[in-house]
């Protein structure tokens, strides 16, 4: 997702006839990319994104060169399913076949208005790649509808990024967002203090809401299936935001600070009549994180950042090499 934005972004802002996007649109096998990712070949020659793990670049924006004067699209294989692969002088080792459309966009797809128009909305669009059949003039990226493809049709669901709620704009928040900011996510700072909500303590930060405790949710308006962590490390502002959270159909809700603290702040929630459901408590993380051994806030942060991932894929986040089935 935050290749696929730079590459939208860059092509919304600088509208020139030239630039190639290689897609990869189907794999067999294993793979370091999935379907979906993307290689930008700009028209002043800059590269955005990737379609591998750097094993097939040079090739790909070398046929892109080639496409971007030509103007014919042109579907590319690639098998390295060979034991002793050694492509291009290079052990690839993925043991998969990749194939990759590359076609020369013009100066402002329509596509590239509407998920711009949609991101900004935070709206979801659905993305067609045409990679197989006789008509070249046929294949390309475009708008698209239904959800039943072709053999030859990619179709993916473009959604805006993920939604991180953090509340609490203390110096342990500023990693968080950092790292945050590194995945892509669409971040919301909110905090009742606003000597600490601004946007200069949080550049990239795409909110800095400041309001009341027991306002403070009303005003951030969280989607649902939002990701949210109290850190605001004041009980009497922890409680107010704890509370207007947990009724809401949020994907994770942290909460920063000790178990007792955690148990202590639920029984007073109880005790002043709010009532929490089983699938509102396991949505509950607290103590919020990883067993990581962090301590330092920029650790903390990452084992957050970590549990909050493992829950958006449903995963367990055990060791890859304790896991049976395929990674992807």
């Amino acid at each position: 997702m935050k290749e696929l934005i730079a590459i939208v972004r860059h092509l919304a802002a600088d509208p020139k006839e030239g630039a190639v996007l290689a897609t990869l649109v189907s794999v067999e096998g294993s793979s370091y990319r999935r379907p979906g990712a993307r290689l930008l070949l700009t028209a002043d020659g800059e590269r955005i994104g990737s379609i591998s793990g750097g094993c097939l670049e040079e090739d790909v924006l070398a046929r892109a060169r080639a496409v971007a004067a030509t103007g014919k699209p042109e579907l590319v294989r690639y098998d390295t399913t060979s034991e002793n692969d050694l492509v291009w002088g290079v052990g690839l080792g993925c043991h998969g076949i990749v194939q990759v459309l590359l076609e020369r966009l013009p100066a402002r797809p329509i596509w590239v208005t509407t998920l711009m128009v949609n991101l900004t909305g935070r709206r979801p669009t659905k993305l067609g790649v045409v990679w197989c059949g006789s008509d070249s003039a046929a294949l390309g990226t475009r708008l698209a509808s239904g959800t039943a493809a072709d053999r030859g049709i990619f179709l993916e669901d473009i959604h805006p990024p993920v939604s991180l709620l953090v509340f609490g704009a203390g110096d342990d928040a500023r990693p968080l967002v950092r790292l945050a900011h590194e995945l892509g996510w669409w971040i919301t700072v909110a905090d009742p203090r606003a000597a600490f909500a601004t946007e200069e303590r949080f550049p990239e930060a795409d909110r800095v809401i400041c309001g009341p405790a027991d306002q403070l949710v009303g005003l951030v308006k969280p989607e649902p299936g939002s990701l949210a962590v109290v850190m605001t490390h004041h009980y009497v502002h922890d409680v107010p935001v704890l509370s207007a959270l947990l009724t809401r159909p949020l994907a994770y809700t942290g909460l920063l600070g000790p178990r007792k603290r955690a148990e202590r702040i639920l029984k007073d929630l109880k005790a002043g009549g709010l009532t929490i459901n089983r699938e509102q408590f396991e949505r509950l993380h607290a103590p919020v994180g990883l067993d990581l051994g962090a301590e330092t806030p920029e650790e903390v942060a990452f084992s957050m950042l970590a549990e909050m991932q493992a829950t958006l894929t449903t995963r367990d986040a055990r060791p890859l090499r304790e896991r049976t089935g395929p990674i992807h």
